[in-house]
């Protein structure tokens, strides 16, 4: 469901409408099981839907057979014209800077889920001046608005379909406001680099000055311990010392 529809068109993946017969079930389970190793294979279909769909990869599963079947027989009972569904995919809603804000704060960690969810920087990076980098363990989503749309987006945000990210957030749901908010984030930020021309020079103008004030902290830490070596401090208690020792 966070990738596919029956009867309500596209969204992350291909609506599967009447998959039953447009493919055959020996290559549907294929696909399921593991769909990279379909079209590495050289399958001229799985190559065509690859492509069509932004070369977003779809998870390997570990469906038996039988459960196989059984999913193949729900989507041919949900397919036929008098149980098309009226509700559509609803299409992308006005976004305000309020929730480009929120959404931007959500993603990068300075807002909390909720629910206690990781923050989405922790595994994603956005190309972007105003975002610190992020992790590199998951794919970079600075244009996923451009390749999945709003609703592609949400439904990955809100029931992910890939292992790691849905362990993350086992237990942890976004709520709706937080999902939209995201959303609305990834949209402002999609079409390339936001980083414009001066981002270069402003980072390294960054890091110089970052130096400069390294080198002075050393300066200081150096110009105290020559005035308060432990060379000194012993020759001045040798001094009095000594003075003591006269005067007795």
């Amino acid at each position: 469901m966070a990738c596919h529809t029956i009867n309500q068109g596209r969204l992350v993946g291909p609506d599967l409408v009447n998959i039953q017969n447009r493919r055959s079930q020996k290559w549907i389970a294929s696909f399921i099981k593991s769909s990279q190793s379909l079209i590495k294979s050289g399958d001229s279909d799985a190559v065509d839907v690859f492509k069509k769909f932004n070369k977003m990869v779809m998870p390997d599963n570990d469906f038996t057979d039988s459960q196989i079947v059984n999913i193949i027989q729900y989507i041919a009972a949900n397919s036929s014209e008098q149980l098309k569904k009226t509700t559509k995919v609803q299409p992308d809603q006005p976004v305000s800077e309020k929730s480009i804000r929120s959404g931007q704060m959500l993603f990068n960690g300075r807002k909390r889920f909720t629910n206690g969810g990781a923050s989405c920087i922790s595994c994603h990076n956005i190309d972007r001046a105003d975002v610190i980098a992020g992790g590199s363990l998951a794919k970079d989503l600075t244009n996923v608005y451009s390749r999945m749309g709003a609703a592609g987006v949400k439904a990955i945000i809100d029931n992910a379909p890939f292992p790691t990210m849905a362990k993350a957030y086992d237990g942890k749901p976004l709520s709706d406001y937080e999902i939209f908010d995201l959303a609305a984030f990834l949209q402002s930020v999609d079409g390339g680099s936001k980083n414009g021309p001066l981002y270069g020079a402003r980072l390294f103008f960054s890091g110089l000055a970052g130096a400069i004030v390294l080198f002075a902290l050393f300066a200081i830490v150096r110009t105290r311990s020559k005035k308060n070596s432990v060379n000194h401090e012993i020759y001045e208690r040798q001094i009095k010392s000594t003075w003591e020792d006269n005067n007795e």
